[in-house]
């Protein structure tokens, strides 16, 4: 008589407060096989697209995801700024970039903060989250938001800073690097932390290439992907930074991707405060042709591609996007082979996953 079943796990999110479904075989408490059931939260997005004005867009692409939401009007100005043949200042390239990189850290440190409260390591979650909370404070100190900065606009950005607020940014970074330094100590030597990571979850970087996963799930698995860099756009050709990329493709190593990456973005943000050149934050908009473009970025959790094709009106014949955890579901099939029902959660936890971004 066999002991596989089928179980059940959902649709509440198993790491986040998102709905997905997951059907388990499990063999006693081995995962043997899983299924994954979306679509709980489809909103249609990519047609409203085709109801609004190419300005009134931007506002709805920044809502597709809450710790990408600024890669999202990113990418969309930039596909808007390809097909109309539009030039961003030099100044706004930059503060493109130190924006992207303020949520970039944010986003990595919400992530391993969840893993450690997943873990049960609740102090080690407050921790994180209280570090976080200092640059949800820069945020909104800068952009007068926490989530959604509103900083995008097609032809630059809407917001410009000024001397004091410059060293605001810096002596910010200032306070939280020492702190992210010594909670990346922690996830790369604590015993707990190590136990319930290292050789857990493992998508070997065959599975990553074969399956196409993309972010630190791609980098954690020994794979050199970043938008950043194989496709340098805004002000990343004018900085220094490396590509953070580890070989164990579990996940600890997809957790030691984010946290390294977060001291890239220190660097990143510090030369762009250093380098800002003056000049004006956005660019005249020009007449609306009929053609077609498209543009990519590095997000939080990797790329983010968007198409655009216009018809000669204010509102896009069509929209479409990819978002990075579309690419990244199809790892968890592979991640969770013989694993414990007790570690899906902090497996489907590895990737960063968003619901709604995937169903948009």
């Amino acid at each position: 008589m066999t002991s596989t079943f089928t179980m059940p796990l959902g649709p509440v999110h198993v790491a986040l407060e998102e709905p997905v479904y997951f059907n388990l075989t499990v063999d006693g408490e081995i995962v043997r096989h899983v299924d994954l059931t979306s679509g709980h939260v489809h909103r249609g997005m990519e047609a409203m697209a085709t109801q609004r004005n190419l300005v009134k867009n931007v506002t709805l692409t920044e809502r597709v995801c809450s710790l990408c939401s600024n890669s999202h009007s990113f990418t969309y100005s930039m596909a808007v700024e390809n097909v109309l043949g539009i030039t961003i200042p030099d100044r706004a390239r930059y503060l493109r970039v130190i924006a992207e990189e303020i949520k970039r850290i944010s986003s990595h440190l919400f992530n391993t903060a969840i893993q450690a409260h997943i873990i049960g390591f609740k102090s080690l979650f407050m921790h994180v989250m209280e570090v976080r909370e200092m640059m949800q404070d820069l945020k909104e100190t800068v952009y007068g938001n926490r989530m959604n900065l509103a900083a995008n606009c097609i032809g630059g950005v809407k917001y410009s800073v000024d001397a004091a607020l410059l060293d605001y940014m810096r002596n910010m970074l200032d306070k939280v690097e020492p702190q992210v330094d010594e909670i990346r100590e922690i996830y790369d030597t604590n015993s707990m932390v190590l136990a319930r990571t290292r050789g857990l979850g493992l998508l070997p970087k065959e599975d990553a290439i074969r399956l196409g996963v993309v972010g630190p799930v791609a980098r954690g698995s020994g794979l050199h992907l970043d938008v950043r860099k194989d496709s340098p756009y805004a002000a990343y050709p004018d900085v220094e930074f490396k590509t953070v990329v580890e070989q164990g493709c579990c996940i600890h190593a997809r957790t030691m991707v984010r946290l390294h990456e977060i001291f890239e973005s220190f660097k990143i943000i510090r030369q762009c405060i250093t380098q800002l050149p003056d000049g004006e934050v956005t660019a005249p908009m020009r007449q609306i042709r009929t053609a077609e473009a498209c543009a990519r970025s590095e997000a939080p959790r990797g790329e983010v591609f968007y198409y655009i094709r216009t018809n000669g009106t204010d509102m896009p014949a069509r929209l479409k996007w990819r978002v990075p955890s579309y690419m990244n579901w199809e790892a968890l099939g592979v991640m969770m082979r013989d694993c414990n029902v007790s570690d899906v959660a902090l497996i489907t936890n590895s990737i960063d996953p968003c619901v709604s971004c995937t169903e948009r």
